[in-house]
């Protein structure tokens, strides 16, 4: 299937134009998140508490962005508000495990500042987005 590009459900032929809704963009940091969890998770000590680590990082930090998927074909707005809420207690418990990772001086905190920061402000995102989705739900918006 190489020259196509999954999005959501459609192929799209690379190269092609599309338009690229703030859905899909959300989308996009989620995977290049998870994709940087990944990175990081490579780096980890191969010591009992490293790999532990790893594991944990790995299941909630690559969540993220499969859960927002899910989320994205919900069945009804309290389905996707279900969902987003669970992005959320995934990226909340990732950023546990990234602030384990640095108060246990695992990895320097050089090496995570960069995905903390990333880490926080799609929290912040998720945290809007099911805001204005419960606000749409109730007739307020």
């Amino acid at each position: 299937m190489s020259g196509f590009t999954i999005w959501n459900d459609s192929c799209i032929l690379s190269g092609m134009s599309t338009v690229i809704t703030k859905a899909n963009q959300l989308e996009r940091r989620l995977i290049s998140f998870a994709s940087a969890i990944v990175a990081l998770s490579s780096k980890l000590p191969k010591s009992p508490q490293g790999r532990h680590i790893c594991g944990q990082i790995l299941r909630s930090g690559t969540a993220v962005a499969a859960n927002y998927g899910e989320a994205r074909g919900a069945e009804s707005r309290a389905d996707f508000i279900h969902k987003l809420r669970v992005v959320f207690k995934e990226l909340n418990e990732t950023t546990i495990w990234l602030e384990l990772i640095a108060e246990s001086s695992m990895l320097s905190r050089e090496n995570i500042v960069a995905i903390v920061a990333e880490n926080r402000e799609l929290c912040r995102i998720i945290a809007a987005s099911i805001k204005t989705a419960r606000a749409a739900n109730e007739g307020r918006f």
